[in-house]
């Protein structure tokens, strides 16, 4: 089945327009809310003068970031992927899925940190000097050098790793809406992977576009608000006028990761074929999409 991806932007655009009340509170919590948090309960310091109580407070209002994230993303791509589901079944559903996807998230991020590790580990092997290069500080004139064979090498793993991570954002695009949608744990990511078989370069085009666009727009929308903010605070109040800046920035983010959501939902519709039924109540033990 060769799916459209123009068919697929209008289906999203008839979700968000269709049940935007819907959506809407769900992205409030999940990625507005956080950020709210950390304006009002992490005190507006540098990390240096940050006391252990704040830094804890940091680490746990990052942690319910987390959470809340992943629940709303869940919720929302619920909420998109079939006309039916109510608010309270979206987030019955999110809950419901959250653990398998926290598991998914960290079998996938071990991944990655692993194959970040390896650059260190050639450095590490051609004897550059980590304690000189953490005293320097990001002072490139105070880098030490590094080894040529290992400064070769990591350039072309590096022009590897971005050309992989085109692939994989492409064919991992539907990993989450298969865990919430199929109820599978690892299996989602070989599953994502054959569902989106066939149109790696136009995702690949797809995400590239709508990270333009949305680096750009909010890139805009923060810098007038920073300036706003500072005229109203002062330029004594930076801290805050940041923090605020930082609270417009989440709103656009929001919007943005609400739509993106919404159209991997609305994808994984069109290439798993997902039935127009009713939805069952959980109740019952069965899916509710």
């Amino acid at each position: 089945m060769t799916v459209r991806i123009g068919s697929v932007w209008d289906s999203t655009q008839q979700v968000l327009a269709g049940r935007a009340s819907m959506l809407v509170p769900f992205a409030a919590i999940g990625f507005v809310l956080p950020t709210m948090l950390q304006v009002l309960l992490v005190p507006q310091t540098s990390m240096a003068q940050m006391s252990a109580s704040a830094s804890a407070t940091g680490l746990l209002v990052g942690l319910i970031a987390i959470v809340l994230g992943i629940w709303a993303q869940l919720a929302i791509m619920a909420l998109a992927t079939h006309p039916a589901t109510t608010s309270a079944e979206a987030s019955r559903a999110g809950v419901r899925r959250l653990l398998p996807l926290l598991g998914v998230a960290f079998a996938m991020g071990l991944i990655i940190a692993l194959v970040v590790f390896v650059p260190l580990v050639v450095l590490g092997l051609s004897g550059f000097d980590f304690t000189r290069a953490v005293a320097a500080q990001g002072n490139p004139a105070l880098m030490p050098p590094l080894p040529s064979g290992a400064a070769l090498f990591i350039g072309l793993y590096a022009l590897t790793l971005v050309v992989l991570g085109f692939w994989l954002m492409a064919r991992l695009m539907l990993t989450y809406a298969v865990v919430l949608n199929e109820r599978r744990g690892l299996g989602a990511i070989r599953r994502s992977i054959a569902l989106t078989r066939g149109m790696t370069w136009r995702l690949i085009g797809i995400t590239i576009l709508f990270s333009i666009v949305f680096f750009v727009a909010a890139a805009a929308v923060q810098g007038v608000a920073g300036l706003i903010f500072r005229l109203i605070l002062g330029a004594d109040r930076i801290t805050w006028v940041l923090a605020l800046t930082g609270l417009v920035g989440s709103i656009v983010t929001a919007g943005f990761m609400t739509m993106a959501y919404v159209f991997i939902a609305r994808l994984y519709v069109a290439t798993a074929g997902v039935p127009v039924a009713a939805p069952h109540h959980p109740e019952d033990g069965s899916p509710l999409i």
